[in-house]
């Protein structure tokens, strides 16, 4: 018997000669769509340590009841950068090394135009999500080789790349400078 042919030996239209075709094309489709085990990597772990910091809203990516919560091995373990910048409530140049925020927001996912960065002091300010694309935003864990403490503006410190560019040393960007930092939402 041939392919093109039944057992009778009665040749076959068309379509059953190509059906085993159709068939694995079809079933290699399915395996492209069907959730792999790089699916379950779009769960974030859970942290194990102190949560210090919650973003919610428009994000992909969750790891709590909608939410994603880190810790400080979580936002450690996140690309490092350092910078070197005044600020306006320092003296002098400090070096800051943390996390971008950019890269923060793409882990997560997240969607839309505007973050409201909110502080353990209840300040709360919304920022552009262009911000992140235009300029090398940092959340700051450590100025000057040592861990941000909420007594020294940690455990997170929104921190602008201000003596890079001169639009950034502008009052509107200063407010923007969250320290204490513990909660994104993105809208």
């Amino acid at each position: 018997m041939n392919r093109t042919s039944n057992l009778a030996g009665v040749p076959l239209p068309a379509p059953f000669v190509l059906a085993p075709f159709l068939i694995a094309a079809f079933l290699i489709l399915l395996a492209g769509l069907a959730p792999s085990r790089g699916a379950e990597a779009e769960v974030l772990e859970e942290p194990a340590g102190e949560v210090l910091l919650e973003v919610v809203g428009d994000i992909q990516r969750t790891n709590r009841d909608g939410r994603a919560v880190f810790d400080r091995a979580m936002l450690e373990s996140l690309p490092s950068t350092k910078l070197r910048t005044s600020t306006v409530v320092t003296d002098g140049v400090r070096h800051f090394r943390g996390f971008y925020m950019r890269d923060l927001l793409a882990l997560l996912g997240a969607q839309g135009t505007t973050l409201r960065a909110s502080a353990l002091n209840d300040y709360q300010i919304d920022i552009p999500l262009s911000d992140f694309a235009r300029f090398d935003v940092v959340v700051a864990t450590h100025i000057d080789g040592e861990l941000l403490q909420p007594r020294d503006k940690g455990p997170l410190w929104i921190v602008y790349p201000r003596d890079d560019h001169a639009e950034l040393q502008d009052l509107r960007y200063d407010y923007r400078w969250v320290w204490q930092l513990n909660r994104l939402e993105v809208r």
